[in-house]
């Protein structure tokens, strides 16, 4: 659960350097989509917060009870969270291991059609929004598409992995070529995180 601190939340402290995760994401799309876009939605949903029925509130509840201006703030926060904190530095060949590896081959036939399959549901989201892997309550892979601000949560999943695909997220390094960037990510997932989540 991310907790607020004195009341607030703070940004996640990420386990890289801005520049640690070129050429997959250059320097410049981090300081815009982590140092600028996510700390707007920080922001925004601290100013919301106090004297409101969220105060003192998880991130997840907060996402899972709210609406509006507060969830989509919550919402938007929780995922980019997610998805910052699940990278690592580009790593040739980089395919899961350990129990989320085995789920995968279970449920999906091979990393190889996992990957396709998220990578097709990411392209062909309309409009902005995340692709995601979750579980749900019997441990079972899902693979779903998660317009604007969703997060799987709000369906009773448990979410594991995203790529967001709105446009400020690769319009800096692949300009219009989203496909091009979903494949990219795989090389940056840090499966560590993905197996913690899972568990």
């Amino acid at each position: 659960m991310i907790q607020p601190t004195n009341g607030k939340f703070e940004m996640p402290t990420l386990p890289y350097g801005a520049s640690d995760l070129s050429p997959v994401l250059s320097a410049e799309t981090m300081e815009f989509h982590f140092g600028k876009h996510l700390q707007t939605y920080v922001n925004n949903l601290n100013a919301a917060l106090p004297r409101s029925a969220f105060e003192g509130k998880s991130l997840e509840e907060i996402v899972k009870s709210s609406d509006g201006g507060v969830f989509n703030n919550a919402g938007q926060f929780l995922n980019h969270y997610m998805y910052f904190v699940q990278f690592k530095s580009p790593v040739a060949n980089n395919i899961p291991t350990g129990k989320i590896a085995d789920a995968i081959a279970r449920d999906f036939g091979s990393i190889e059609k996992f990957q396709e399959e998220f990578q097709a549901k990411g392209a062909g989201l309309f409009g902005s929004g995340w692709v995601w892997l979750s579980a749900d309550s019997n441990g079972k892979l899902v693979i779903t598409q998660e317009g604007n601000a969703q997060n799987p949560l709000t369906k009773g999943l448990k979410p594991l992995l995203t790529f967001d695909v709105w446009e400020h997220a690769y319009y800096i390094d692949y300009r219009n070529r989203r496909p091009d960037y979903l494949k990219s990510l795989w090389n940056i997932v840090n499966w560590d995180v993905v197996n913690k989540r899972f568990e």
